[in-house]
Parts: C-alpha cells; structure tokens; sequence
C-alpha cells in the first residue's frame, strides 16, 4: 500500500493533483499493482517489474507467461497488465482503421511494436488494408521457431481475398533482437508481392519488428 509515503507524494493523488504525465512509469506501475510484498513497497516492485522488462516497453509487451515469473505478481495482477496492454492494443488498432496507414507510419510501428516485439519465437503478421489504406484487420498468419517461420503465400491470397483488401503491410518479428532484414527476408517479400499482384492487392510495406526498432523494407527502398 502507500500509506507508508508522504500524501503528496503518493501515485494517486500526485495523478489527480499534476495529471498523469507527472507520475514516473514506476509511479503508474504501481497504480496498478496497488500492494507490494512482505519487506518490498509497492513503488519498489514496480521498480524491479520495470527493471526485470527492460522498461516500460518491455513490460508492455511481456505476456502472461512471461509475467507469472515474477514473485509478487498474482493472477489478478497479471490481468491488469495483461488488460492495459489490450486497451494499448485496441486504442491504436481503432485509430488506425478510421484513416489511411500512410498518415501515421509511427503508429503504425508502433502497434506492431506492441503485437510482436516481445515473442520468443518467429511470428509472421499480416495487416490487410481497405482501398483507403485504413487497416480492416491484423492477422498472425504463421509461427515458427527461433529461427525460421514457413510461410505459404497461397493463404496469405486467400486471406486477402475473404476480407476484400486492396493492400497488406506484412510485418514478422526477430526474436534475436535484431531488427535488419536478411536475404531471406527480402526474397519472401517479393515472393509475396509477385502472388498478391495476381490479384491486384498491392503490398505497401514489410516491417522488421527487433527488440528495440522497426524496419521498414518500403523505407530501405527494399519493394
């Protein structure tokens, strides 16, 4: 609890008093977690959540698994984490399907970012895209292992084809980190492109998702 910190000083009522931009991630961690442990503060095992993650990025995009590692994290609040990465999720997905992609790449990163950055195997993800580019649906079409992820570009056509898109941005994640596409990378891209011409749906993007940075082929001059 925080009864333990001067009233000023305590995350809700600095929230309320300042907003929530004054508070520290640690501070708003621990909104969220509400109690500590026996010997450890709620401010502290925010703290070490944060630290155990790498941050704030890290955290949020942490799955249940990977949270129930943590002594101190019960299943209740697991789910409220679990829960606030969700909204994360369904806030930026909302807003990426009223206007075209074009108009916000950051967010669009962004959610990707959150969707595949921190998986420990190889994820292969499909955005599909209206005429007006504006996202109809994200799909997670293919998963691998560390290393390798097979994907069939006759589902990914036909996947297109059940939810009428006019374009894709295919994204897939590097578990090792590392956010630079490789030879491999490049030659399934065209691979894909060359099917989906077939059908006149275009590919307008293919993102790297690493642990810290996001790739863009169309930015690399690499479509």
């Amino acid at each position: 609890m925080f009864k333990d910190i001067p009233a000023s000083a305590r995350p809700r009522e600095k929230l309320l008093a300042l907003g929530p931009a004054a508070l520290a991630d640690a501070e708003l961690i621990a909104l969220l977690l509400r109690t500590g442990l026996v010997g450890t503060g709620v401010l502290q095992l925010a703290e070490q959540l944060l630290g155990a993650f790498g941050g704030l990025a890290g955290l949020l995009r942490a799955d249940p698994e990977q949270l129930k590692k943590i002594k101190g994290l019960g299943p209740a609040k697991r789910a409220e984490v679990a829960a606030v990465l969700e909204l994360a999720r369904r806030s930026i997905a909302a807003e990426l399907g009223t206007r075209p992609l074009f108009d916000s790449p950051g967010k669009v990163k962004e959610y990707l970012h959150l969707q595949l950055g921190g998986r420990e195997h190889e994820v292969f993800a499909v955005l599909f895209l209206d005429a007006q580019s504006r996202l109809v649906r994200l799909e997670e079409m293919f998963r691998g292992t560390l290393t390798q992820t097979s994907v069939y570009p006759r589902e990914v056509v036909k996947r297109a084809l059940e939810l009428g898109a006019a374009a894709v941005i295919l994204a897939h994640n590097h578990p090792s980190g590392a956010a630079e596409p490789s030879r491999a990378d490049e030659f399934l891209t065209q691979t894909l492109k060359s099917a989906l011409a077939l059908v006149d749906v275009r590919v307008l993007d293919h993102l790297v998702v690493g642990q810290g940075a996001v790739v863009s082929f169309a930015e690399r001059g690499l479509l």
